[in-house]
C-alpha cells in the first residue's frame, strides 16, 4: 500500500509537468515537422509538397550562407569565450581581496538581456568607436564595423562573447574550487611551474566543467538571435544573417513558413548532431586526461 501511494504521488508531481513539456516543447515540434512538408505561408490553406523543401534547401545559397556565417561565428567565440572565461576564474579563484565583490561584478553581464546589450553596443560601435578613431586618425575605426560586411560579424562576436564570459566563468570557477588545496601544496613542494600546475592539475581535474561550458557555448552561438536583431539585424548585405535570423525574417515575414519550417528540422538536427559530438569527444578526453 505504502509503495503504491508513493507511485500515486510521484505520478502526481511528474504528469503536470510531462503535460507542460509535450505541448510546449514537443507538440511544437511535431507541428513544425509537418509544417515542414507544406508550402504553408504561415497562414490560409497550404498544399502537401512532401520532402520538396528539403531538398531545395541544399541548393538555396542564402541557407548556405546562414550556415557558413553561424559556424563561422560559433566557432570563434566559442574558443574567445573559453579561453578568456578560465583565465578569469583562475584570476577570481586566487587569494585576492574582495574576491566575492569581483566574482558579482563580472556576473552582471549575464543578468542583462541579450537585446539591451546588442543595443548599448550598437551604440558603441557606430558613434563612439567611430570617434574615437577619427581623433587618433585610425581609418579602421574612423566608420563603423557594423556598416562594414567584412567586420560587422567580428561586433557582433565581441558583444556576445562579453556577455557570455560571466556564465562560462562561474562554472570554471565552481570546477577549481572542487580541486582540494593538498594537491596544490603537494606539488609546490615538488617544485612545479604556474604553467605545470595549471595544466597538468587543474586543467584535468575540471575538465568535466570544460566539457559543459564547450557543449553549452557552441549550442547557444549556433542559436545567436537576440544580438544580431539589436546590432544588424542581418545586414550589411545579409553578411551577418545567421539562421536563426533568416528563419525568423523568411519563416514569418516572407511567407516562407513551410520552407522555413524544414530548414529549422534541419537545424534541430544538426544542432543535435554536434553537442552529441562534442560529448562523446570531450568525454574521451577527460578519460586520457
Amino acid at each position: 500500500m505504502r509503495g503504491k501511494k508513493s507511485n500515486r504521488m510521484y505520478l502526481l508531481f511528474v504528469l503536470p509537468m510531462l503535460i507542460l513539456f509535450f505541448a510546449f516543447n514537443t507538440f511544437p515540434l511535431l507541428r513544425g515537422f509537418v509544417y515542414s512538408l507544406t508550402n504553408s505561408k504561415g497562414f490560409g490553406s497550404y498544399d502537401w509538397v512532401g520532402l520538396r523543401n528539403y531538398i531545395d534547401l541544399f541548393g538555396d545559397s542564402r541557407v548556405g550562407n546562414s550556415y557558413l556565417f553561424t559556424f563561422k561565428f560559433a566557432i570563434t567565440a566559442t574558443i574567445i569565450v573559453n579561453v578568456l572565461s578560465m583565465v578569469m576564474a583562475l584570476l577570481l579563484n586566487a587569494r585576492i581581496r574582495a574576491k566575492g565583490f569581483f566574482r558579482g561584478l563580472f556576473f552582471l553581464p549575464n543578468i542583462l538581456g541579450g537585446l539591451v546589450i546588442g543595443y548599448v553596443f550598437n551604440f558603441i560601435f557606430t558613434f563612439i568607436l567611430p570617434s574615437i578613431g577619427s581623433s587618433v586618425g585610425s581609418s579602421f575605426l574612423g566608420t563603423s564595423l557594423l556598416s562594414r560586411e567584412g567586420t560587422a560579424w567580428l561586433a557582433i562576436v565581441v558583444c556576445a562573447s562579453w556577455q557570455a564570459i560571466a556564465f562560462n566563468t562561474i562554472i570554471y570557477i565552481s570546477g577549481l574550487q572542487t580541486i582540494p588545496e593538498e594537491v596544490y601544496e603537494a606539488a609546490a613542494i615538488d617544485g612545479t611551474t604556474p604553467w605545470q600546475k595549471f595544466w597538468k592539475i587543474s586543467f584535468p581535474l575540471i575538465a568535466p566543467f570544460f566539457t559543459i561550458n564547450m557543449v553549452l557555448c557552441m549550442k547557444n552561438f549556433l542559436m545567436v538571435f537576440d544580438q544580431i536583431v539589436s546590432m544588424t539585424n542581418g545586414g550589411p548585405n545579409q553578411s551577418t544573417e545567421s539562421i536563426s535570423i533568416l528563419i525568423y525574417k523568411a519563416g514569418l515575414a516572407g511567407n516562407q513558413f513551410g520552407y522555413q519550417s524544414a530548414n529549422s528540422v534541419i537545424y534541430f538536427i544538426v544542432i543535435v548532431a554536434i553537442s552529441v559530438f562534442q560529448m562523446k569527444f570531450l568525454n574521451k578526453r577527460e578519460v586520457q586526461l
